[in-house]
């Protein structure tokens, strides 16, 4: 059974940062191309950034850019977003996905895998 739990979320000031975390289990995480979305109050579920199997290659929404860092760590099974410079409109509930061919990039049809979400507040 695959499971993906994210962790990290919480409260935090605009211009704060957080990091958070999924951990992986049920499935060979190494195969797995990794991602985040986030949803925003009554708006659709969208991609935030994701990785390849080996960590080489990194994909990033336009709005997330230059503040946000995704990495993996293959021997702990592990997904990470480092988010800087937040701003009130990253408030989300932040999704970890597991695709195994990286269609997932920009395309929420391309997860095979979900987690339940943690959620992100900045405050103004």
């Amino acid at each position: 059974q695959v499971q993906l739990v994210e962790s990290g979320g919480g409260l935090v000031q605009a211009g704060g940062s957080l990091r958070l975390s999924c951990a992986a289990s049920g499935l060979t995480f190494s195969t797995y191309a990794m991602g985040w979305f986030r949803q925003a109050p009554g708006k659709e579920r969208v991609f935030v950034a994701a990785i390849s199997w080996a960590g080489g290659s990194t994909y990033y929404a336009d709005s997330v850019k230059g503040r946000f860092t995704i990495s993996r760590d293959n021997a702990k099974n592990t997904v990470y977003l480092q988010m800087n410079s937040l701003k009130p409109e990253d408030t989300a509930v932040y999704y970890c996905a597991a695709d195994r061919r990286l269609t997932l990039v920009g395309n929420i049809s391309g997860v095979d895998y979900w987690g339940k979400g943690t959620l992100v507040t900045v405050s103004s």
